[in-house]
């Protein structure tokens, strides 16, 4: 049974514990830039999550794949100086901790001291151990990313759910009960099903926070850029849009075409 939310000054990663033990949901959004980081840390939200997916949405790439760490820790300096309350996350992009545990570590203390970003998140499971280790050892905090993990995409082949086979569920339970063991402070689930998300919720004293997980878990993610509905091709099952940003912007975008070339706008009201 979820209590009444709790006011919080700075949102920590034990924080999430906390609010974990307490049946308290824990909200998390994305951001890429200063302006954004700024509304969504001013409504409430508990983590703000600069995540990869700035390579689809805010560079028009296909994947994830494209995104540097040069680029991943400019997005996240300008969330940075946007947030005061937020915990602020950040994805270790492909290619920066995957083959070598010290590229790893450099990656991590890279974003860390250049963006001034609270902890790092990384996708995988046991195959990333070492990795996860060697960071943590440095004192940075880890979140975790099971399911579908994007950056894996072409060995994958498709973004359909993972783990309805029972290996891959019991492989995925195993590699969160690792993540956990090993010290990250939290693990993200993507696209699995909700009675599995929720059976690993229950394993697990970190919190797990779900996209495409059902309502089982710890807490929500969504793209920010989703939920408001400026991207309008994407649409799965779990996503809601809270906003319908694309038309509204669209239709707004052109009435200031239509005043210009009018010259209604700017107005007398409007000079100087």
């Amino acid at each position: 049974m979820s209590t009444a939310k709790k006011e919080y000054k700075r949102i920590t990663t034990k924080t999430l514990v906390d609010m974990k033990n307490r049946g308290e949901k824990i909200s998390m959004l994305t951001a890429y830039d200063y302006t954004m980081a700024k509304i969504v840390d001013g409504s409430g939200i508990d983590v703000i999550l600069v995540g990869d997916s700035a390579s689809n949405v805010m560079a028009g790439h296909e994947t994830t794949l494209p995104i540097t760490l040069d680029q991943m820790i400019y997005h996240a300096a300008s969330v940075i100086r946007g947030i005061e309350r937020s915990l602020v996350v950040v994805d270790l992009p492909f290619g920066s901790y995957q083959s070598d545990p010290k590229e790893a570590l450099r990656s991590a203390i890279r974003i860390m001291k250049e963006s001034g970003a609270h902890a790092v998140k990384m996708e995988g499971g046991k195959e990333i151990k070492e990795s996860i280790k060697r960071i943590l050892n440095a004192g940075i905090p880890v979140m975790g990313h099971l399911g579908l993990t994007p950056q894996s995409i072409y060995k994958f082949g498709t973004y359909t759910v993972r783990a309805k086979e029972e290996e891959e569920a019991e492989k995925l339970i195993e590699d969160a009960l690792l993540l956990e063991k090993t010290g990250c402070f939290a693990i993200v689930m993507e696209k699995i099903p909700a009675k599995l998300a929720r059976q690993v919720a229950e394993k697990l004293t970190i919190p797990i926070i779900g996209i495409g997980a059902g309502n089982g878990v710890d807490g929500q993610v969504l793209v920010t850029h989703d939920m408001l509905g400026m991207t309008h091709e994407f649409n799965p099952r779990f996503l809601r849009r809270y906003l319908d940003l694309y038309t509204e912007m669209t239709n707004a975008f052109g009435q200031y075409s239509a005043d210009v070339k009018s010259g209604n706008f700017p107005s007398d009201a409007e000079q100087y």
